[in-house]
């Protein structure tokens, strides 16, 4: 049964009742996502642990699936409702503050902190208290081409030109760095660089990339610029702190990208799939993206054109130094569980080193510390970097966890859009930003 076969008005009975109708059924529910390397890490994890001799028939765990479609919002409206059809249930980094009224803190393993880092366990946490234990992280890349760069490199009429460019449309002439000694003004320079528009001898047609569509998941991908340069959402005093020369600073570097034709001019609909497209056609020297491309772009079947020639690094740095943002999905309490105890020792035993593992081995994506991932790089060594890079630049923005953060993340697209595009100052973008966050996160 999925939740898609089942009416709206019958949910809660119609699941209650096709479990208790189960002659296996299980004392501890836990709800997940269906589909793709979640569920099958869920499955794998879940499994192994009822499989240990020491947890009881009545402790063995049974797993539910909703439908993605409207997840977030049918688990709210599940939550607030005092569901007793699951005990544990998946959460979301930027949906913790939605869920906590309704849910119980967690106790982990004495093994967490080694295995995940402080970083990580972060994303799980809520008003100082650890909500969930992280299963699978979402963090940027810097994708860009090594041919290209190289070339560049080792031209020096090219360097020279470089310097031109850079002084002429960034106010400053800069040499060419390698990309994992850029800092954002490097990036600039290079996307520039890498333009027709800008430089008719470019061997690509665009430098960069860039997902400006009026989407709260854009809003994550660039809010790691303002952050390079010390931008937070708030101070520690709950004081709006958008308004900043950081922020400004980071609506600037799109804005010039845009207007100097570094990224595709329809740019302004692109999200994660259009990007990729873009980027895997050939015709773009650099991109920030989510971790998840790295599969399909690095595929000689899936991205030919640039494959074999694609690195990845994690993203530039800037005064305050470097970040990139991160969020997970994880498991916590339903305060109505009715097996509590059963739930605690399975949250308990997911957060452990064993379990770690078994979920990296079946295709999750844990961001695992080096010593715990060195265990598995040869299997997955996509996780490597995850880790480390979370564990080195990962950050949440203070109030990123919070009940608004969503709708944060939504006012933000829609002014700082609105000032990429051309309909609004970058002013009235940032005075706005900072009076609507005013009243969501008072």
């Amino acid at each position: 049964m999925t939740f898609a076969t089942i009416r709206k008005g019958g949910l809660l009975a119609a699941l209650v009742a096709s479990l208790l109708a189960s002659p296996a059924f299980a004392k501890v529910t836990v709800l997940g996502w269906p589909g793709g390397p979640e569920e099958t890490a869920l499955r794998a994890a879940a499994d192994a642990y009822n499989a240990k001799a020491g947890v009881a028939d009545k402790d063995k765990v049974e797993l539910l699936f909703f439908n993605r479609d409207g997840f977030w919002d049918k688990l709210q409206a599940d939550l607030a409702a005092g569901s007793k059809a699951f005990d544990v249930n998946l959460l979301a980094t930027y949906s913790i503050g939605r869920y906590a009224p309704f849910m119980e803190p967690v106790e982990l393993s004495g093994e967490a902190k080694s295995v995940y880092g402080d970083a990580v366990l972060k994303t799980m946490q809520f008003d100082g208290k650890q909500f969930g234990v992280p299963t699978d992280l979402s963090l940027h890349f810097m994708y860009y081409r090594k041919d290209l760069i190289d070339a560049l490199l080792k031209d020096d009429a090219a360097k020279a030109r470089y310097g031109e460019i850079s002084e002429k449309l960034l106010g400053k002439k800069l040499q060419p760095k390698a990309p994992d000694e850029w800092n954002w003004d490097d990036y600039a320079a290079t996307a520039l660089y890498f333009t027709q528009a800008v430089n008719p001898d470019s061997p690509t047609r665009y430098g960069t990339v860039l997902q400006l569509k009026n989407l709260l998941f854009n809003i994550m991908i660039w809010q790691s610029v303002p952050r390079a340069y010390g931008g937070d959402w708030m101070d520690a005093s709950g004081k709006i702190t958008v308004n900043s020369d950081a922020y400004r600073k980071g609506l600037e570097i799109y804005k010039l990208l845009y207007d100097n034709g570094a990224t595709p001019r329809d740019s302004l609909s692109y999200e994660f799939a259009e990007a990729n497209a873009a980027y895997a056609s050939g015709q773009v020297a650099a991109m920030l993206q989510w971790n998840a491309a790295a599969g399909d772009l690095t595929s000689k079947e899936k991205s030919p054109a640039v494959a074999e020639a694609t690195e990845t690094i994690a993203p530039p740095t800037g005064p305050a130094g470097r970040f990139t943002h991160i969020h997970g999905l994880g498991f916590g309490l339903n305060k109505n569980a009715e097996n509590k105890d059963g739930a605690r020792a399975f949250l308990k035993w997911l957060s452990s080193k064993e379990a770690a593992l078994i979920y990296a081995r079946n295709s999750g994506a844990p961001a695992l510390t080096p010593e715990v991932v060195s265990e598995v790089a040869k299997e997955r060594p996509d996780l490597v970097k995850l880790g480390d890079y979370a564990g080195k630049y990962g950050y949440v923005m203070t109030g990123g966890t919070s009940a608004k953060a969503l709708t944060v993340y939504e006012l933000q697209a829609k002014e700082f859009t609105g000032y990429w595009s051309g309909q609004q100052s970058i002013d009235d973008a940032l005075k706005n930003a900072e009076k609507g966050m005013a009243e969501l996160l008072k």
